[in-house]
């Protein structure tokens, strides 16, 4: 009998306080939640039908056997399902309609789905006290079973607690784009549940991820901090080709590509050197990950025809049997390029006093030499007894104004001009640095070769030193006023004679 008024004031209390707040909570929620969310509160609403339902069953039953554990039994569901429509409505409130209204980021689905298991935990709990049924007893009795059930779920405890992590640390949100493990798999991640999330792969694949799996590996995220991400093409070169004039055409092959940023600007360097080319890494900019391999693949079409309309060659692996060159084939090729040497020098002023002979005897001990651009051929104060004369390219000659600034360009020497005449013909360390500003081919001249040219022709000495006195006048602006200038270049002749006879052991 005790028990029956027990369940009859439970129900009265249902009927006064419980249902009318779980009415309240179920209105409040779907006015705030916006429209396209507000099919979420079906759950909750149909926890609030099936209470109210077993309300009247128990009612109808309480008439019958007290004896039987139907009122109980619908006195816990009853409970249960109305407290658990509560539960759902307050998390439907304040985790998914009141973000919505201050315009905040939805919390997580892993923490709106374990907010809820949990209320219908606690919710159970409370019904079962509720027909006066203690908790803590059925999980002592129980401490086998629940120790099985733990050992059989430990997997499905792992991705829960990793989901958690991820969910807390946020190394990427819904929408970002991921790239898992060595590339193995890239996509736009859809959902994190508690078990596992969902990306959607560039092949339009949807790829499930558990989230223990996902915890241990690398992620890569492609749109955090920024959108903005590096991509690279590796192209191969022939050797033939220098890396300047291929480094040109990957940047004119990249310009104006679509999908290419601007800002940060494409760049290009050497990679390595392979077996049949030099490869070289053509480095560029995208702000969308998803079109990434499509401006990759536009990108190789350009390199494309750039490389072909300036006849650079992209090489493969071939094995080609040649026969042994012809001795009149190597001496072919000698003779071209001593004839080159020669051209060359003979286009520098300071070597016409020279007879015919003896430019054929330098072009013939003379070597070339190639220079990347930037590169340092001499730097000041350095000792050097060769004289360097362009045959194609730009140089650079750089003077230091004081210690205190960096070097300064005063000048730009071409073909058909040289530097180093002084260390030649003199022995003096380097006045000057002198840098390569292009690809820059240069014949050099070393002092044996020239020490062979005097011992022979010792009457060109005269006319050596007037023309580097000449020379060394017109650049060195301080030296004298015009009306010394006469005197000053005679006195500058005759020491310049002196230190080239004695430089050379001509005295």
């Amino acid at each position: 009998m005790d028990a029956v008024l027990g369940l009859a004031q439970s129900d009265l209390t249902s009927a006064i306080v419980g249902i009318p707040l779980a009415v309240v909570l179920l209105a409040l929620t779907v006015a705030l939640l916006p429209p396209a969310q507000r099919p979420r509160a079906r759950q909750a609403a149909g926890l609030l039908a099936t209470s109210l339902v077993c309300d009247v069953a128990r009612a109808a039953a309480a008439h019958e056997a007290h004896e039987s554990g139907l009122p109980r039994l619908l006195t816990f569901a009853a409970t249960f399902t109305l407290l658990a429509s509560m539960g759902r409505s307050l998390v439907l409130l304040f985790l998914d309609a009141l973000p919505a209204r201050r315009s905040a980021r939805p919390a997580p689905r892993i923490f709106r789905d374990l907010s809820t298991g949990t209320i219908y935990l606690f919710v159970a709990l409370v019904a079962l006290r509720s027909v006066d049924v203690e908790p803590g007893s059925i999980l002592t009795t129980s401490a086998l079973l629940t120790a099985v059930v733990g050992l059989a779920m430990q997997d499905t405890l792992g991705n829960l607690v990793s989901g958690l992590a991820l969910q807390m640390q946020r190394p990427f949100d819904v929408g970002d784009w991921i790239e898992v493990g060595n590339g193995e798999q890239a996509g736009r991640v859809m959902e994190v549940t508690w078990r596992a999330t969902t990306v959607m792969t560039l092949d339009h694949v949807e790829v499930i991820l558990p989230n223990a799996s996902l915890a241990k590996a690398a992620i890569r995220n492609y749109s955090r901090p920024s959108p903005v991400a590096r991509r690279r093409v590796v192209v191969g070169a022939s050797y033939g080709a220098a890396p300047s004039d291929v480094h040109a055409a990957l940047l004119e092959a990249v310009r104006d590509v679509p999908g290419v940023l601007a800002d940060p600007a494409p760049y290009v360097r050497t990679r390595g050197f392979a077996e049949s080319a030099i490869e070289h890494e053509l480095l560029f900019f995208v702000d969308d990950f998803e079109r990434a391999l499509d401006v990759d693949g536009a990108v190789r079409d350009r390199v494309y025809h750039v490389f072909a309309r300036r006849g650079l060659e992209i090489p493969f692996p071939t094995r080609t049997m040649l026969p042994p060159p012809q001795a009149d084939d190597l001496a072919q090729a000698r003779e071209r390029e001593r004839a080159r040497r020669a051209d060359a020098i003979a286009a520098v002023a300071l070597m016409r006093p020279l007879p015919d002979d003896a430019r054929r005897l330098l072009a013939e001990r003379a070597a070339q030499r190639v220079y990347g651009p930037g590169e340092a051929i001499v730097r000041k104060g350095d000792p050097s007894t060769e004289l360097f004369v362009v045959e194609r390219g730009t140089v650079a000659v750089e003077v230091a104004i004081d210690g205190r600034t960096p070097p300064a360009e005063v000048a730009q020497l071409g073909p058909g001009q040289c530097f180093g005449e002084m260390g030649l013909l003199t022995g003096e360390p380097r006045s000057a640095t002198v840098r390569a500003k292009t690809l820059c081919h240069l014949v050099v001249v070393d002092h044996d070769a020239f020490h062979e040219v005097l011992a022979s022709h010792p009457e060109v000495v005269e006319r050596l030193g007037a023309l580097l006195a000449s020379r060394q006048a017109g650049l060195d602006a301080a030296a004298a006023s015009h009306e010394r200038a006469g005197p000053l270049g005679e006195e500058r002749s005759r020491r310049l004679i002196s230190q080239i006879r004695e430089f050379f052991k001509l005295v």
